[in-house]
């Protein structure tokens, strides 16, 4: 199982400070111990019509340009880049969004392992990819677009997935999503992966006991109903892309994730986020890091660090979530 996290410092809208990448380097550093590690960026398709005051809101003017980091820190260190090509018009754009494929590809493909089409298109809330007009053409047909052209530029090695937000009874249902997907026989032969974002006890009060079994369900959830619909088979590894509370629960979810990562054939796990997005937000989404937004370490931050140690060194003591 591979290990990872987002290392910037904005979780939607909510952003405090600009990033400090001396102090990025030095804790992911830290967290990885010298193993492979994930590093999970976003860039945005915005389409034609777009504010500029949206695009600034999301941090979003630059993404071609440069993501958090400078480019050569995302090949070395054994790191490995974890690519989300984010789609969000306000009216659907399919030639516009498989050029923007393009134009991230030509970009960054070089540095990126795997490229993840569209963010959360089951989740319809604002500036989710869920609620932009023509979403599921937009991964459907992203997919294979995206495939072709990194097999193109020779970057075979790429894996191509896309990400869900989590259970249908979370978010009011998204049993057609899936129905959609089941019923386009090929779609299913060119994903990679699957990622799941995962937030049990982020936005609602959640009892510090339930987290753990709605860890659980979230993961069952997704490999025993959702993936079959949709004709995506047990052989197609599950990462989860997106995982993060406020709260003092981050060993509980990583106990369940770890329980089930055989059996449920999931591969990969992403924290969200190295660095709170403003620790004095009354947004949840404000205090999801490991460290606070001047890079004052929490306790999660051990945690987390001993989790990867204990998972990658080798004759290490399996973790254990009750330490």
């Amino acid at each position: 199982m591979k290990f990872g996290i987002y290392p910037g410092g904005r979780a939607g809208t909510v952003c405090s400070h600009p990033p400090d990448t001396a102090a990025i380097g030095s804790l992911v550093d830290e967290l990885s111990g010298g193993h492979p590690f994930v590093i999970r960026e976003y860039v945005h398709f915005f389409g034609d019509s777009a504010s500029p005051d949206v695009i600034a809101s999301l941090g979003a003017e630059d993404e071609l340009e440069h993501l958090t980091m400078p480019d050569d820190w995302y090949a070395a260190g054994r790191r490995e880049l974890d690519l989300v090509v984010s789609y969000l018009p306000q009216t659907a754009d399919m030639p516009g969004w498989l050029a923007f494929l393009d134009a991230v590809i030509d970009r960054y493909g070089h540095l990126t392992r795997y490229l993840q089409v569209t963010l959360e298109p089951n989740f319809p809330i604002p500036f989710i990819d869920g609620s932009s007009p023509g979403v599921r053409e937009a991964l459907t047909q992203g997919i294979p677009h995206a495939r072709a052209t990194l097999n193109r530029r020779g970057l075979e090695d790429v894996r191509v997935g896309f990400s869900v937000a989590e259970p249908p009874e979370w978010l009011g249902g998204d049993g057609d999503f899936w129905q959609h997907l089941g019923g386009l026989p090929d779609f299913a032969a060119h994903v990679d992966y699957v990622g799941l974002a995962l937030y049990p006890d982020a936005f609602s009060p959640v009892p510090p006991e339930a987290v753990a079994p709605m860890t659980t369900h979230a993961l069952h959830h997704l490999r025993e109903q959702s993936l079959p619909a949709a004709g995506i088979p047990a052989t197609t590894p599950i990462h989860i892309a997106e995982n993060g509370t406020p709260h003092d629960s981050l060993s509980a979810m990583l106990g369940a994730i770890v329980a089930d990562r055989e059996s449920l054939n999931i591969t990969h796990y992403e924290l969200f986020s190295l660095r709170d997005a403003d620790s004095a937000s009354s947004e949840p989404t404000g205090s999801l890091g490991l460290v606070t937004d001047t890079y004052r370490r929490k306790p999660a931050f051990e945690t987390y660090r001993n989790f990867v140690d204990s998972m990658c060194r080798p004759g290490a003591v399996p973790f254990d979530a009750g330490v």
